[in-house]
């Protein structure tokens, strides 16, 4: 993908397309909003696939340039259906993908971890062949196994960027500790963990850090799996029985109805502005940019044009220093924990 990009260009249907910002130090430039192509085969129940095809055109129309999988989202299948348009556009695209999370096939339940040199490159040349693509633009590190020293990983990942097949590296759900002994091993572009009006556990130690490193931040769940756009409540009864999200803590039994109430400081900032609840949430998330001194470029999921439209639309809602104060207590409301198990993220080792 070229580096190369300028703040609100036009578009080829005429609209005024994102802004861009660099990927940390060093790294590429993107569009200030990616797009998570998880549920387009992944998690979230069956997918209309014309649908998200052109939802991955419309996004690049608008200036987003960051397309996020991973090895794990479906076996490999979203890399698979992502790649023939990584391919097509390959010169205005940044693919980033993951490695690190281990799946049984025949255990859905199953969570492990490698980040050993050898698994390492074995993912590697798993999704570049799947991606059909001679780089990664932007790899992961899933997630952090503890029994593998992170100077052992990074270095792993280094080895695929003198080789030509890995160009800039990020880490996900790491604490501020791990990230500055990954960055002494090889510049990280990019850190990818939960940040978002619910979400705010990062700010202890992984985003000052980033900040101090020049590491750009990449918040997934912005909109917090779909629950701040207000679209569902109670997950074990609205949501089909396919949807990974019945199974997280803060969307199902008392939970729910709990977070649900947290809503309205996004309600009434949504309709004072003219804006969607999803509106607010991401511009909630941009601005830590300006407050935390880093570049910040969410990637909320979708699978549909006029969802991905009302996302990119909302990096150019700026919310007031009130509305801010308002929506400022949210986070420490919260019921529940974003997964069922918390070692799955970084908060456990803060």
């Amino acid at each position: 993908m070229s580096t190369s990009g300028t703040a609100g260009s036009t578009g080829a249907d005429g609209n005024d397309t994102i802004d861009t910002v660099t990927l940390g130090a060093s790294g590429p430039r993107v569009g200030v909003q990616g797009l998570g192509c998880m549920g387009m085969s992944f998690a979230y129940g069956p997918t209309d696939e014309t649908e998200a095809r052109a939802t991955l055109e419309r996004a690049l129309e608008l200036g987003v340039t960051l397309y996020d999988t991973a090895d794990m989202y479906g076996l490999g299948e979203n890399e698979k259906f992502i790649a023939p348009f990584v391919r097509a556009h390959r010169e205005h695209v940044l693919v980033a993908t993951k490695f690190g999370i281990v799946l049984d096939p025949d255990n859905p339940a199953y969570r492990g971890f490698r980040n050993d040199r050898a698994y390492v490159r074995e993912s590697a040349e798993g999704s570049l062949r799947r991606l059909g693509v001679d780089t990664i633009d932007l790899y992961y590190m899933h997630r952090r196994d503890v029994n593998v020293p992170i100077e052992e990983t990074v270095g792993a990942m280094a080895e695929l960027v003198r080789e030509g097949k890995v160009e800039h590296l990020g880490l996900s759900e790491v604490t501020g500790d791990e990230l500055r002994a990954a960055h002494a091993v090889h510049p990280i572009a990019a850190v990818q963990s939960e940040w978002s009006i619910f979400s705010r556990d990062v700010e202890e130690t992984a985003v000052p850090a980033a900040a101090d490193l020049g590491v750009a931040f990449v918040p997934y769940s912005p909109l917090g799996r779909g629950f701040l756009t207000g679209s569902f409540v109670h997950a074990d009864s609205e949501l089909g029985s396919d949807d990974f999200r019945r199974t997280m803590p803060r969307f199902t039994g008392d939970n729910a109805a709990a977070n649900a109430a947290l809503l309205e400081p996004l309600r009434t900032v949504a309709e004072a502005r003219g804006a969607t609840l999803g509106q607010v949430a991401l511009a909630w998330v941009q601005q830590r940019a300006a407050l935390h001194g880093l570049p910040v470029v969410p990637i909320p999921g979708t699978r549909r044009r006029s969802r991905v439209e009302e996302n990119a639309a909302a990096t150019r809602l700026v919310l007031t220093e009130q509305e801010l104060a308002l929506l400022e207590p949210v986070a420490d409301r919260v019921a529940g924990g974003r997964y069922p198990d918390m070692s799955f993220t970084s908060a456990g080792r803060e």
